[in-house]
């Protein structure tokens, strides 16, 4: 094996992107009318756009930047409904009727998946793999033990074991059979093939701020441009469209960082994911003929805790310990949003407007929840009953947990935006090093900076434009994030995430 790069890669990539070339996209230059406008071009709205396209709906995908670009390039990939230890605590907060739906919701997703790669004889490294959460802490036996009783409960097949197909310490496993994995961008991209070849059409740099909702709803863009259509599904992540969903209060951004590293030590097929913090999750996959060990975790809410390159840090420090690595391929990160409830929200937006859905708070296990997204809001779409509509609606509230989480979400929301305006930067642009960024002060105020390795210097509004929170550097990645609702802005401010829709603002230094 090479050694050509063994320390760090110096900027994020994701390993997904590179044996893929997924086709690029115009910009919309018209006003359109479509059956259904799909408002995000990740596997969510793809997958939504290949059943309707089957159903023989006419549909538009709008994408703000590139298809694939954004959550779904950057996952494990895992299609599984293992999703750590959610079904114990399914059936105490939503009972076990819910809970069995989750899972089963969930399968079917997998088996989606499976039946698709078949019949369109995709070639995307589908592998059926056992999914394995495990433990080292004496502190989480109870909690697998109680886990194990749930699947009992729910007919999982699965079971409590002492051990994992991998040499690191482990002093219990919990074990979910014939889950799977794959390469999404691979999947993907025949999907868009299809969509395309049956008169769907797709549009990159075209970005949804509004719906007009009068007589048919009206897909508004920033361009000027108009989409009419039937039906909106935004699957943008963050909803593009609140419609008094109120999303941003009941929901929260998490990140979380991934490595692919070539390592001393072969790893048995499976995937596999700790109970306990800081979160362990790794699986292997084939690059160039070659094993690939990929390692994630780490999570923490979006904009708030260390330098996230002290992220990426630890896991290569993980997969040193425990795998002897030897090659440093790719470092990159995810967002997801979690519910209060850890439910996604998958549905009509709000019940006064039912011609509009959403898809999101997938707590970073998008691979199958996307696609119960996708057959979800197809099955509403097309008015086709599915069983899970009423455990996934975004109008639910179940007083057990919501309300506690509610409180807690918000009150962070609160404690940082005080935070952030009461904070005075000590720091001085001058004191910036090469490829360094920092919150600093000019003429007495708040601003953010970046210098680059060439010595130019780019400083913004450090006011988040979604409701104004203060946004904080991210190291690992060279982004402005916000520590309020996940907004994530380059460093020249213009927006990568959302639910920000517009740039931070420009800091005139003369």
């Amino acid at each position: 094996m090479s050694n050509e790069q063994v320390g760090m890669p110096q900027f994020p990539k994701p390993i997904w992107k590179e044996e893929v070339e997924i086709p690029i996209f115009s910009a919309l230059v018209e006003d359109i009318e479509v059956d259904v406008a799909i408002v995000g071009g990740g596997i969510t709205g793809i997958t939504t756009a290949y059943l309707l396209t089957k159903k023989g709906y006419k549909v538009a995908i709008i994408e703000a930047g590139e298809l694939l670009n954004g959550t779904t390039a950057h996952t494990t990939a895992k299609i599984t409904a293992q999703h750590g230890l959610i079904y114990d605590e399914l059936i105490r907060n939503n009972g076990k009727e819910q809970a069995k739906l989750y899972y089963e919701a969930n399968e079917e997703a997998l088996k989606f998946i499976k039946t698709t790669i078949e019949e369109l004889q995709i070639d995307c490294d589908f592998s059926q793999e056992d999914a394995y959460i495990y433990t080292n802490s004496e502190d989480y036996i109870s909690k697998l033990e109680a886990e194990a009783t749930a699947y009992r409960e729910l007919g999982i097949n699965g079971e409590m074991i002492n051990n994992i197909p991998v040499d690191i310490p482990v002093k219990a496993a919990l074990i979910m059979r014939n889950q799977a994995q794959f390469h999404p961008l691979k999947y993907l991209k025949i999907l868009i093939e299809y969509i395309q070849k049956e008169g769907g059409l797709i549009f990159e740099k075209t970005t949804a701020t509004d719906v007009d909702y009068s007589d048919q709803p009206i897909v508004i863009t920033k361009e000027g441009l108009n989409v009419a259509c039937k039906f909106v599904c935004a699957c943008s992540h963050f909803p593009f469209y609140d419609g008094l969903g109120f999303y941003p209060t009941r929901m929260y951004a998490e990140r979380s960082y991934l490595i692919a590293v070539k390592t001393n030590k072969d790893v048995p097929g499976g995937m596999y994911i700790n109970a306990e913090q800081p979160t362990r999750s790794f699986r292997t996959m084939t690059l160039n003929g070659e094993k690939v060990l990929l390692v994630g975790g780490e999570n923490h809410k979006t904009g708030q805790g260390i330098p996230t390159i002290l992220h990426y840090e630890a896991l290569e420090e993980f997969a040193k310990n425990e795998f002897g690595m030897n090659e440093f391929l790719f470092r990159w990160s995810a967002q997801d949003l979690t519910t209060l409830d850890k439910i996604p929200y998958i549905g009509r937006i709000t019940n006064n407007h039912d011609q509009v859905l959403v898809a999101t708070g997938f707590r970073k296990w998008g691979m199958t929840n996307s696609t119960v997204s996708a057959i979800l809001l197809a099955d509403i779409i097309s008015d086709t009953e599915n069983k899970y509509e009423d455990l996934f609606s975004p109008s639910r509230f179940n007083a057990n947990p919501s309300v506690k989480e509610f409180i807690t979400t918000n009150l962070d929301v609160a404690k940082h935006l005080i935070e952030g305006k009461l904070e005075y930067p000590l720091r001085d642009i001058n004191d910036l090093a090469n490829d360094e960024g920092s919150v600093v002060n000019v003429n007495g105020k708040r601003a953010g900076a970046y210098k680059d390795a060439d010595g130019k210097v780019y400083v913004v509004d450090t006011t988040c434009t979604h409701l104004g929170c203060e946004i904080e550097w991210n190291s690992g990645d060279r982004t402005w994030d916000c520590p309020c609702h996940g907004s994530r802005f380059s460093i020249v401010g213009d927006v990568i995430e959302g639910p920000a829709e517009t740039p931070l603002g420009k800091v005139d230094l003369d």
